[in-house]
């Protein structure tokens, strides 16, 4: 078994071969998606969840292999390793233990001890070590000479160097981090110069705080950590002291002379000067890790819930997004979402001309046959949707209030300046609205996830982690959905399996000289993308209404020979197969099991075959807050009101209910029994009914209830 397989295997539960199998596939550039979809029967029908934790303990290991290769060359320039040490350092699995084991080697010059050993204090250190001399002072007065002075100078010397050795004992730090783990108490103290300032008051539950550091949530820990960086409050880690030194004199005294009283004077030196500092920070930065790790995932869930919000789909949209002094800016789309008209009504104060705005709105959903009313939920958000509601329409109309964050984000930036370079910001931002409704997924993967706004402490994390998980989650979401690659955006494609930012650019230039794909083969006129990418990446993009009608469903372009034999042996086209349930249903799918393809896909496409392209989304529903509700001094404690889940936590989610301040459903008031989890009760934009519990106007906090 490769080292790599054992450490993989040693941290997952998961059959060997199908291990094996999964890296050989990464190997060859294949991507998560690809492989859970399209090689089920190599990997053992892995899911997207294993194979991503493949490739995360796959990383550690290599960045482990490539952190050992640096520390040997590093001893071997030094003249230090030995081959027991070598042993050592190729066998460890551990990066904890790996420093540890390079700890004694990599001393600053700078170093108390190392100032004593250039004095020639080092023999007496291993006098005093050895606990035999009954009288230390005469050894020490030995070594009085040049820049030591005295006997208690040589002394102290001597103990620095005693104080570095014990620093350096694994037995002792792993001791140590043990008491960390199980016992450390984070405490927290305001500063006083900077208590009083407002913008500390947010903070003010941790001016005089203690907590078991093991058991702290994350996103407390979070709030702490942050509170400090911006110099509000300090923080310490602290252990039992006299235990901890307890532990460490029982591992080293074994005398009861001059030198055990050297010793212990070294080891309260040792402790308190190099080995609580540095194992106290270490402890701090996993258990920061660890809330990191918390956050990162709530943020991901929350995120894929939000991209696999319900779509409206190919409709004509009218989009506001709405505002008092500076107007309500309208957009009109056409169902692909490209902008036919734009202009700014002024219904609310100061202008109050909502008879012209009323007009205007009615004329332009005439003139565009708009299907569907987008209206952001920022500023004047209610007022105008209550505007919109007075409007007899001659059609159906459906009025949806669709979330803005982030939708200033996109408006300034490069992709949207790309896209409109002859409009503003105000339009791009109402584009953005009116396409949300249409397809969340499509337009949100033009804003950085991180601005969304759907998680906590998100600037306070690992970023480069936060990236790496929220990327998988994005390029997850688009590769279950599936991309139109005759509509799709640069942004959206550049998220399908195997494609990236610069194929996609190449795809979109293709598209705009060449016109509309016709078809998946024709993927391969584009320029730089080749057999592997094709592979990797054309069984996710969907041509509507192509001659082949596989090219419009989730069949890959290798198994289409399969299809065609299906076909023929049921004496139907594939056209007539597609959809085709009572005939489907019964064939016999072993016949057609081979060396490269077995039950797993073959299942898959007859499943594909019955809905082919089927969006694995709900609809877009209409939904409708208490339009008596307008400010938080409407509400009451004990109403019961609709509202739309915009954030879920650790702690609880908040809740829109139509006005500026969300309100909080604490995890405790959930469910009437225990919770857990957050998610297994409400998700991101879930529609619900809230009992208020409690209204604080001063702090302009809701207290909420789920109602069942």
């Amino acid at each position: 078994m490769s080292s790599l397989l054992k450490y993989i295997t040693s941290n997952i539960q998961l059959p060997e071969q199908s291990v094996q199998n999964t890296i050989n596939l990464l190997n060859d550039a294949c991507t998560i998606p690809f492989i859970s979809r399209y090689r089920k029967e190599v990997t053992g029908n892995l899911d997207e969840v294993q194979i991503g934790d493949i490739v995360k303990y796959k990383e550690q290991f290599e960045a482990l292999e490539k952190r050992k290769a640096a520390i040997l060359k590093a001893l071997e320039e030094q003249g230090v390793l030995t081959s027991d040490l070598e042993q050592k350092i190729t066998s460890t699995s551990d990066l904890t233990t790996l420093e540890d084991l390079y700890l004694p080697y990599k001393k600053s010059r700078k170093t108390k001890a190392e100032k004593a050993r250039q004095l020639g204090l080092e023999p007496l250190a291993k006098i005093i070590m050895s606990q035999n001399a009954r009288d230390v002072e005469s050894v020490a007065f030995r070594y009085v000479k040049g820049d030591v002075n005295s006997v208690e100078d040589a002394l102290e010397g001597a103990r620095h160097i005693i104080a570095e050795w014990i620093n350096e004992r694994s037995d002792i730090r792993n001791n140590i981090r043990y008491q960390l783990e199980r016992f450390a108490i984070i405490s927290t103290k305001a500063v006083k110069t900077k208590e009083n300032e407002e913008e500390a008051q947010k903070f003010k539950d941790y001016f005089n705080w203690e907590e078991s550091l093991c058991r702290i949530p994350s996103h407390r820990l979070l709030a702490i950590l942050r509170a400090e960086k911006e110099g509000f409050i300090r923080v310490k880690i602290e252990i039992d002291d006299d235990r901890a030194l307890n532990k460490i004199e029982q591992r080293i005294i074994k005398s009861n002379n001059d030198c055990a009283e050297q010793i212990e004077i070294a080891i309260k030196d040792a402790y308190k000067r190099l080995l609580l500092p540095s194992l106290s920070n270490e402890a701090l930065q996993q258990a920061k890790q660890k809330a990191d790790e918390a956050a990162i995932t709530v943020f991901a869930k929350n995120l894929k819930q939000l991209l696999l919000g319900s779509p409206l789909g190919e409709k004509r949209v009218l989009a506001i997004d709405p505002g008092f002094r500076t107007g309500c800016k309208i957009v009109c789309l056409d169902a692909q979402g490209q902008l036919k008209h734009n202009e700014t009504i002024y219904p609310h104060p100061p202008k109050n001309d909502s008879t012209g705005a009323i007009k205007k709105i009615s004329t332009l959903a005439e003139a565009y046959k708009i299907e569907a009313i987008a209206i952001g939920n920022g500023t004047a958000s209610r007022e105008t949707e209550a505007l919109v509601r007075k409007i007899r329409f001659k059609n159906d109309m459906q009025v949806f209030v669709v979330s803005e964050a982030g939708a200033s984000i996109y408006s300034a930036s490069k992709i949207a300046r790309d896209e409109f370079p002859n409009y503003d910001v105000t339009v791009r931002g109402s584009v953005s609205i009116g396409r949300r409704l249409q397809d969340p997924l499509a337009e949100l993967v033009k804003i950085d996830a991180k601005s969304i706004g759907v998680g906590q402490y998100q600037h306070d994390v690992d970023q480069t982690k936060l990236k790496s998980e929220l990327d998988t989650v994005v390029e997850h979401c688009v590769n279950a959905v599936g991309v139109n690659l005759n509509t799709a955006s640069k942004s959206l494609l550049s998220y399908v399996s195997g494609i990236g930012p610069k194929l996609a650019e190449n795809i979109v230039t293709y598209r705009d000289m060449n016109g509309a794909f016709k078809s998946r083969t024709d993927l391969k006129s584009v320029p730089r993308l080749g057999g592997k990418a094709f592979e990797q990446g054309s069984a996710f993009l969907r041509i509507k209404d192509a001659k082949n009608p596989l090219d419009d469903s989730a069949v890959h372009p290798e198994s289409y020979h399969i299809v065609k034999t299906i076909a023929k042996n049921e004496g139907k086209t594939v056209s007539e197969l597609i959809g085709n349930a009572s005939v489907l249903k019964t064939i016999n799918l072993k016949q057609y099991v081979s060396d490269k393809v077995g039950l797993p896909t073959l299942q898959d496409i007859v499943k594909e075959l019955e809905k082919p392209g089927l969006d694995i989304r709900e609809q877009a529903k209409v939904f409708t807050f208490n339009q008596n509700i307008k400010t938080i001094t409407d509400v009451q404690e004990g109403q019961l009101l609709p509202g739309i889940v915009n954030n879920v936590t650790n702690f609880g989610a908040f809740v829109d209910i139509g006005i500026k301040e969300s309100g909080l459903i604490h995890i405790s008031n959930l469910s009437d029994g225990f919770v857990s989890d957050v998610n297994e009760h409400v998700s991101l934009h879930q529609q619900v009914i809230v009992k208020v519990l409690e209204v604080d106007l001063p702090r302009k906090r809701i207290q909420l209830k789920l109602h069942k």
